[in-house]
């Protein structure tokens, strides 16, 4: 799966937001100071010849949609994340966000029954 840059990946949270929309419509969910309605055009052209984004042609409108979901470049972002910063080892990220004070108590007892949840169902 190819990167996204900061830009087309705030483009994309807009339009998972949505599920679909017009350039207006996406225009219209940024913070002030909105980009211009042709930069959000751009972005959205490069998104689909990415293979992110996908249209519905109305006349000469065009109603945009996700091709890839969250949840599915969540999975090889963070995949990238491990592999590119923490040498492929999730126990090499969870020790660095724990150690750094970035994960609460309550966080750390939530992942451990995750966690022992999981094994539970991968031992059966």
């Amino acid at each position: 799966m190819k990167d996204l840059t900061r830009a087309e990946e705030q483009v994309m949270q807009i339009l998972w937001a949505l599920k679909k929309g017009f350039i207006k419509d996406i225009s219209e969910k940024f913070d002030d100071p909105k980009p211009a309605y042709t930069t959000i055009s751009t972005m959205i052209r490069i998104l689909e010849t990415k293979g992110f984004v996908g249209h519905k042609a109305y006349g000469k409108t065009h109603e945009y949609f996700p091709l890839i979901n969250k949840e599915e470049y969540t999975k090889a972002f963070m995949g990238n994340v491990v592999k590119n910063y923490f040498s492929n080892s999730y126990q090499k990220m969870v020790s660095f966000f724990a150690r750094d004070n970035k994960i609460s108590l309550k966080e750390m007892e939530e992942m451990m029954k995750i966690l022992q949840e999981e094994m539970k169902k991968k031992r059966t």
